[in-house]
């Protein structure tokens, strides 16, 4: 395990010897993509190292509980042990903790606004008619007195000045699809970039099932090709020999956004690198070295096309070269969306801050 540190799970308070060991075992299960015998295996060296266990419960106890609490059953055709559904939320729960820590909870099912817009509420406020106001948002009762005392009941008649309309509460539930690259640079060179990009994915799917049940969240790989995926599969989400075809994650995501009926939509994006392939028919277009024109100009028309859908793209980039900064400083300019440049540990604030604030209008 070089390069990882445990540290905060190391220094556990004093309480049960399974509540202890189990946040430090739902962090190796992230690491591992799921893999429960790869966790129990990093999980025996960490108490060789820092004695975790002692003769009263040992790791045999904490395997046992682990079934009989239902974190872990046994595969019924190859008889290995492999997690189960609440395991897999349980990550998502400690995720959403460690990633959004600081949150605090407003208004189960909404976000707070105090503008008036699209919606399903009435308000309370009413306004003269407009040139391109719809029938549907005209308040009748108003307008008809209006009508009467304007033109008396003998030349009774309603005409544009006569019309009054009901305001309606702004609609805040977002559509939100999160691209995450999992193209073979988030793992080069020994830097692990992919555990936090997934820590950030489940933390994000589990603050909305949690704090804002009406919105909905849909989660895109790419790679070669772009993937819709499950929030269930996320703790197994692994990097693959992949270049970064970016346009088929922005397609992809345009597609799923197209069937949202929601007003409010947005784009995360998690990448560490330039894009790199685009797929031509049933070819793939390559450059490893990133940065070529006919890529790039692909990568760009799909940026602008959702600035005229009125879809803003978050992108975090969590690499902080020069060259790459260029790339995203254009790629956002034309989109008209935000652009962070981050390190690992700051991905989640970032990603939390700019989430919530996005719920009321569309990033300027």
């Amino acid at each position: 395990m070089p390069g990882i540190r445990f540290t905060k799970f190391i220094a556990l308070p004093d309480e049960n010897p399974f509540d202890r060991l189990l946040p430090l075992f739902l962090e190796l299960l992230t690491y591992t993509s799921g893999d429960v015998a790869e966790a129990l295996s990093w999980l025996t060296e960490l108490d060789k190292q820092y004695q975790l266990t002692d003769k009263n419960y040992g790791l045999g106890d904490f395997i046992r509980d682990l079934q009989e609490k239902g974190y872990i059953k046994e595969n019924n055709e190859s008889g290995a042990m492999m997690m189960t559904s609440r395991s897999e939320q349980s990550i998502r729960k400690q995720s959403l903790d460690e990633v959004f820590g600081k949150l605090k909870k407003a208004g189960k099912g909404n976000h707070k606004t105090f503008y008036t817009g699209q919606g399903d509420e009435l308000s309370t406020d009413i306004r003269p008619f407009q040139f391109g106001d719809t029938a549907d948002i005209i308040n009748m009762t108003q307008s008809l007195q209006n009508a009467q005392i304007h033109h008396g009941v003998d030349d009774f008649k309603i005409t544009e000045d006569d019309l009054e309309i009901q305001e309606r509460e702004f609609k805040t539930q977002n559509a939100t699809v999160l691209m995450i690259d999992i193209s073979h640079s988030m793992i080069l060179y020994g830097e692990d970039r992919i555990t936090p990009a997934k820590k950030v994915a489940m933390a994000l799917a589990e603050l909305i099932r949690t704090r804002y049940p009406k919105d909905t969240l849909d989660i895109i790989t790419f790679g070669d090709d772009a993937f819709p995926i499950t929030v269930k599969e996320l703790p197994y989400l692994q990097v693959g020999p992949f270049h970064t075809n970016t346009s088929a994650g922005l397609q992809l995501a345009m597609d799923l956004l197209r069937r949202r009926k929601t007003a409010n939509k947005q784009i995360f994006m998690i990448t560490d690198g330039k894009p790199t392939c685009l797929k031509e028919g049933a070819e793939y277009y390559k450059n490893s070295f990133g940065l070529d024109r006919k890529i790039m100009n692909h990568v760009f028309s799909l940026a602008a096309q959702c600035r005229r859908l009125h879809i803003p793209i978050t992108t975090f980039m969590i690499a902080t070269d020069p060259y790459l900064q260029q790339f995203v400083r254009e790629f956002t300019e034309i989109n008209k969306g935000r652009a962070f440049y981050s390190s690992l540990n700051g991905l989640g604030e970032f990603i939390f801050e700019d989430y919530v604030r996005n719920r009321k209008k569309s990033v300027r």
